[in-house]
């Protein structure tokens, strides 16, 4: 009978000790709709999408990424100054308590450069995000077609920013 509930409890705490962990480090972070764009054979950069919530108390950052099929992934920002878009990479992307960061097509994403292989519709890239406080989380995005604006099982969803069931 001692063993068994040793057991049960041992259970308990392997399955709380993530989560605690998380929220040790600053963390709260619940990460929803990671999406690729699938890109030509021969392609050198691909890009990623996603949507970051801050479930906690206190601020934190998105500050860095990186993907095994890139050499390179860096926080940029699409913005058009005169009818000209323009991107550039940015140092972080804070997250207020209680708000989502979303990186979408013309706004925020993660820019991957120096890809290793082309990315496939219906294929999975895994991600490393690198958050100030909540450390490292691993990710998986789905390849969606060439030019999609949203990832296939958002559409008609409004904002686009979490999917119940759907967090990373």
């Amino acid at each position: 009978m001692l063993k068994k509930s040793f057991i049960a409890i041992a259970a308990l705490a392997a399955m709380l000790l993530p989560t605690l962990a998380a929220r040790a480090d600053g963390g709260g972070i619940r990460i929803d709709q990671v999406w690729a764009r699938a890109t030509p054979g021969g392609a050198k950069t691909g890009v990623i999408y996603l949507s970051v919530t801050n479930t906690g108390t206190t601020p934190d950052s998105l500050v860095g990424a990186s993907t095994p099929v890139a050499a390179e992934a860096q926080l940029h920002e699409t913005t058009m100054t005169n009818g000209v878009m323009q991107m550039r990479p940015v140092h972080a992307l804070p997250i207020a308590p209680g708000k989502t960061l979303v990186l979408k097509p013309e706004s925020y994403h993660l820019m991957l450069m120096g890809l290793k292989q082309q990315l496939k519709q219906g294929e999975h890239v895994p991600v490393t995000l690198v958050f100030e406080h909540a450390g490292k989380r691993e990710v998986t995005a789905s390849v969606e077609k060439a030019g999609a604006l949203q990832p296939a099982e958002s559409k008609g969803m409004p904002g686009m920013s979490s999917m119940p069931g759907m967090s990373h």
